[in-house]
């Protein structure tokens, strides 16, 4: 096949159609009750089960208790496969409705910021996935358009609005994935959060060479307060969001003049943080 003189190679399941194609039943002879939404569903399982890195489509195959010939006469490769579950996890998250427009813009961006982060650690495969593939499925489209609706009210300009994106929404990106996986390390560990935290601690606390930033760094751990690792992990956040609501809101003060009708780029959130961590893959 010269695939190069027929036009540019497929890059993302979403862009040649293949995604609204073989979702209803299969052929004459196909297993009874697989569909295209079903080896997705049971893919999201796997991923959550068992990890990225154990993922293969005749683990697929078999979980679902057929051959993997039956899997690939709805999706043709694993990569489109694996577009297609980051996309559903996507349509995990809440949305504030479109007719709830008149409400704060501040506690629409921090019920999306906390939805993303959730989706982030239930789904520790979603980060990985979100900075290789475009991630331009419906779902996420969806998740782009609600972002967008709630920062087009701040008041900021139209050339600010992206900016304001990345900014949370790349924290949420960074934030969301190292949590994911720490509990994914500690459960992998057998370990609880805080055991593994304290066990982390002692061995940093124990090398010579640490002392000095161990006795820098000594006030500031006092002044964040003690508990559970949860519990620290989330003034964390809370804070670091609260920063970046202060910040949409003081850029305001200094640059009025509304968000307008300015051209702003359309990439959904979790893609443009993908373009970001790894603009090759992108």
């Amino acid at each position: 096949m010269v695939r190069a003189a027929e036009g540019p190679a497929r890059t993302s399941v979403w862009l040649d159609g293949k995604a609204a194609r073989r979702s209803g039943g299969g052929r004459a002879g196909q297993p009874s009750g697989l569909d295209r939404d079903r080896i997705t569903e049971v893919t999201v399982r796997l991923l959550d089960a068992e990890g990225l890195a154990r993922f293969s489509m005749r683990r697929l195959a078999a979980e679902l208790n057929v051959t993997a010939m039956s899997v690939y006469w709805y999706v043709d490769t694993k990569d489109d496969l694996l577009e297609l579950a980051l996309d559903a996890a996507f349509a995990e998250l809440g949305l504030p409705a479109p007719e709830a427009d008149g409400d704060d813009w501040r506690d629409q961006l921090r019920m999306l910021a906390g939805e993303y982060r959730t989706l982030l650690v239930r789904h520790p495969w979603v980060s990985p996935l979100a900075g290789t593939y475009l991630n331009i499925g419906p779902h996420s489209q969806a998740f782009s358009r609600a972002v967008q609706r709630v920062l087009r009210r701040t008041g900021l300009p139209a050339r600010g609005l992206t900016g304001a994106i990345a900014a949370v929404f790349q924290f949420v990106y960074g934030f969301g994935t190292i949590e994911g996986h720490f509990i994914a390390r500690c459960t992998d560990a057998g370990m609880t959060q805080d055991a593994y935290f304290q066990h982390a601690m002692s061995a940093v606390g124990a090398a010579p060479e640490a002392a000095e930033f161990i006795q820098e760094s000594a006030d500031m751990m006092e002044a964040r307060g003690g508990g559970t690792v949860e519990e620290m992990r989330e003034r964390d956040f809370d804070f670091a969001l609260e920063l970046l609501v202060a910040g949409i809101e003081a850029m305001v003060e200094t640059h009025p003049g509304g968000a307008g009708n300015g051209a702003i780029n359309h990439q959904p959130p979790a893609a443009a943080t993908a373009t970001e961590q790894n603009p090759p893959s992108s």
